[in-house]
């Protein structure tokens, strides 16, 4: 199979990504999420068995000026760091990984968010980590932001960043901005797309990596309900609806 990509469109990704996964026989283990405490007195509180903290950052996301928890929790099983004989990273880690929040009560902290399709499980070994690029989460204003990269050894010639920002409002993770810079790696035409769901606007840039000149165009985004983060699926396939 003979991926394609553009700087536009990314769906060529995931044809290359599980093209890529089944050519190579990859069969990682089923798994189950387990549910986290619902309250703890630290972050390590929220760790399930056979589980690490892998990510932590801290800040006031609900606006009470007191510092919340994220936390990027991973399975660390054995078993499903598999070895393959095909292309890219052996052996894989397929393990799981969780994205939480919790905000400060009282003496401890009290659960809000776990969420395990935002950052998506690593199956096909051509594709990076989609967090070892990016320092994966971080608060900003007030608002959770998660940046996933994507890049593959072979199969896939667009590598691209994705940063989603979420604030917390009633009572959910809404989803407020959307950024992706990709970039074809033949051809070295580049895009920027940046999509404000507050103002209700998208920036839409394009060139080359080879010239400072670019084409920007402005865009007004169709009426939608306002997405969580439970809306948002695998970070990686997400593409917003900006109505071009």
């Amino acid at each position: 199979m003979r991926c394609a990509g553009t700087a536009i469109a990314l769906i060529s990704w995931i044809a290359c990504s599980v093209a890529g996964a089944a050519a190579q026989g990859m069969d990682p283990p089923q798994v189950t999420y387990p549910e986290l405490p619902r309250q703890a007195q630290s972050a390590t509180g929220f760790v399930p068995p056979g589980w690490i903290l892998e990510h932590q950052v801290t800040g006031d996301l609900n606006r009470d000026q007191r510092p919340d928890l994220v936390l990027v929790l991973r399975q660390n099983d054995p078993r499903n760091v598999v070895r393959h004989d095909g292309l890219g990273e052996t052996p894989l880690n397929t393990n799981l990984r969780i994205l939480a929040v919790a905000f400060r009560s009282g003496e401890g902290y009290a659960l809000v968010l776990q969420n395990h399709t935002l950052i998506p499980r690593r199956t096909d070994p051509v594709l990076e980590d989609p967090l070892a690029e990016t320092g994966g989460i971080g608060i900003a204003r007030g608002s959770l932001r998660v940046r996933l990269h994507f890049f593959a050894s072979a199969g896939a010639r667009t590598a691209a960043t994705k940063t989603f920002i979420f604030r917390h409002q009633d009572g959910r993770f809404e989803l407020i901005g959307y950024d992706r810079s990709s970039v074809d790696r033949f051809s070295g035409s580049a895009s920027d797309l940046s999509v404000n769901y507050m103002t209700g606007r998208a920036r839409l840039s394009s060139g080359s990596i080879e010239s400072d000149a670019s084409t920007v165009r402005w865009i007004t985004l169709p009426h939608r309900p306002r997405l969580t983060i439970s809306d948002i699926g695998n970070g990686l396939e997400f593409e917003p609806d900006i109505g071009d």
